[in-house]
């Protein structure tokens, strides 16, 4: 799967820290124009020049009120890390404004053609969805993260940088697989669960599960 050919256009981000400065990188080559961003934190300092940053949800209602066209920019979500359900939950709300959810996949990410990808799907460079895979609603896969043939995504889900997942794993909501993990073939990340940078999983991880080490053991529960 290539970049799109027409140029992105318009757009807006969710989020003003180190995800945001990712993807408007490369959205900006391929024709993107990042012209609002928004933040729940109203301490965080604008990450762009001439690019304003508006607070919480208040401050996205003003942001739209204020606009006062018909028509609907495309929208990211950079938020990242173990924050999928936030992810999820704000992408809802932005499609629920009327905003158009943007798939951002870098140029150099390889997409398999038989691959299927779900709403606002981010996919960084040197990423690799393979065969047959399926990728949820608002994922991430990081720079050089992959997900081998037949893998599934559920929703919200993170492959940090160089998170590796073998053939047939499913990874399901909102779990985190930290830089550099590792996950064996046929094997189930639960919901919420988090598997620690470095990580080489060898069984299952039970939902909410923080596992870490090689092989990869309970270390706590994670907050679901």
């Amino acid at each position: 799967m290539t970049a799109a050919a027409t140029p992105i256009g318009e757009y807006v981000m969710w989020g003003a820290t180190g995800q945001a400065v990712v993807l408007d990188e490369f959205l900006r080559r391929q024709g993107g124009r990042l012209s609002a961003l928004f933040d729940s934190d109203p301490n965080v300092p604008p990450p762009f020049p001439n690019v304003p940053v508006w607070h919480g949800r208040e401050g996205f209602l003003r942001w739209l009120a204020e606009r006062g066209r018909a028509d609907s920019p495309k929208f990211c979500v950079a938020i990242g890390g173990e924050h999928g359900r936030a992810r999820a939950e704000l992408g809802t709300f932005l499609l629920e404004s009327g905003l158009c959810a943007l798939a951002a996949i870098h140029p150099q990410a390889i997409v398999a053609s038989d691959a299927l990808c779900g709403r606002g799907v981010q996919v960084l460079a040197g990423a690799i969805i393979g065969a047959r895979a399926v990728v949820g609603d608002w994922c991430i896969l990081n720079t050089a993260a992959s997900a081998d043939h037949e893998s599934r995504l559920g929703t919200g889900v993170h492959l940090a940088p160089g998170a590796r997942l073998a053939g047939l794993v499913t990874v399901e909501d909102y779990a985190f697989i930290g830089t550099g993990a590792v996950v064996l073939p046929r094997l189930t990340i639960g919901r919420g669960a988090i598997v620690g940078a470095g990580s080489v999983v060898t069984h299952d991880v039970p939902p909410g599960t923080v596992v870490c080490g090689n092989p990869a053991r309970h270390l706590r529960q994670a907050q679901l």
